[in-house]
């Protein structure tokens, strides 16, 4: 199939890009490699397309001693390729590798699998995981936990785009553990789950589950966790991929 038919404006800069943007039925397009296929399928038909991933203010990278700061529109590939600073254990880079594919690395952006808020994407798992916030071109920063309202929903208003995401950097002692089940290499996954360990937080994330990911903090982590709305073969495999995490965390 092709898409239905729709307009295309090419914005010069973010307030063009907000402006576009807020014209009812506008969708922004970073990499494409969501919105791509679902408009192909026509389960997308948006009025206009707005390309943003030209935008420079969206492909900044920064550090303090605290914090990684990566522009939205920063693909897979570039961190996977170490253009990124590390936050501790290539942590990031890692998981930028068991994305998908390369094809699908090289175009496919940080920001834009977070704002199409896919459950079984890596980043909405590893990032909450991590405590990551986003910051908006409205001036807006929010937890990542808090910017995931659903599956494919996020806190973004009409015309506002995730500008960047912070990434806090982990201490030398800190633990983590990151396992997902695909049926092959390169699919989402089925079941995915993030353990960290660090300077007095323990916390999981159970990602893939059909909504935002379910966040256990402290004691609640080495419990066997509540997972209302699975039936008994996806909570299996979702516990049984936890408890790997939590191992590779030291937690098991």
């Amino acid at each position: 199939m092709k898409a239905a038919a729709f307009d295309l404006a090419r914005p010069v800069d973010l307030a063009d890009a907000a402006t576009l943007l807020a014209q009812p039925g506008a969708s922004a397009l970073a990499g494409g490699q969501s919105l791509g296929p679902m408009l192909n399928l026509r389960l997308a038909r948006p009025a206009l397309l707005v390309p943003i991933a030209h935008l420079a203010a969206l492909r900044e990278v920064s550090e303090t001693a605290a914090v990684v700061t990566i522009g939205a529109c920063v693909t897979h590939a570039a961190i996977a390729d170490g253009l990124v600073p590390d936050i501790g254990m290539n942590l990031l880079a890692r998981v930028a590798e068991g994305i998908a594919y390369r094809a699908v690395r090289t175009r496919g952006t940080i920001g834009g699998s977070l704002c199409h808020a896919d459950p079984a994407a890596d980043w909405v798992t590893v990032l909450t995981a991590l405590g990551a916030e986003v910051a908006t071109s409205g001036d807006r920063t929010l937890k990542l936990r808090d910017f995931i309202r659903g599956a494919f929903r996020t806190a973004l208003n009409p015309g506002e785009l995730l500008r960047a995401v912070r990434v806090p950097k982990l201490s030398p002692a800190a633990r983590w553990g990151y396992v997902k089940a695909c049926r092959k290499p390169g699919e989402f996954a089925h079941a995915m789950a993030a353990v960290l360990v660090d300077r007095g937080v323990t916390r999981a994330v159970i990602g893939a589950t059909g909504g935002p990911p379910i966040v256990l903090e402290g004691e609640a982590v080495t419990r066997a966790p509540d997972l209302p709305g699975l039936d008994a073969v996806d909570a299996h495999m979702q516990r049984v991929v936890l408890g790997r995490a939590m191992a590779q965390a030291g937690l098991a």
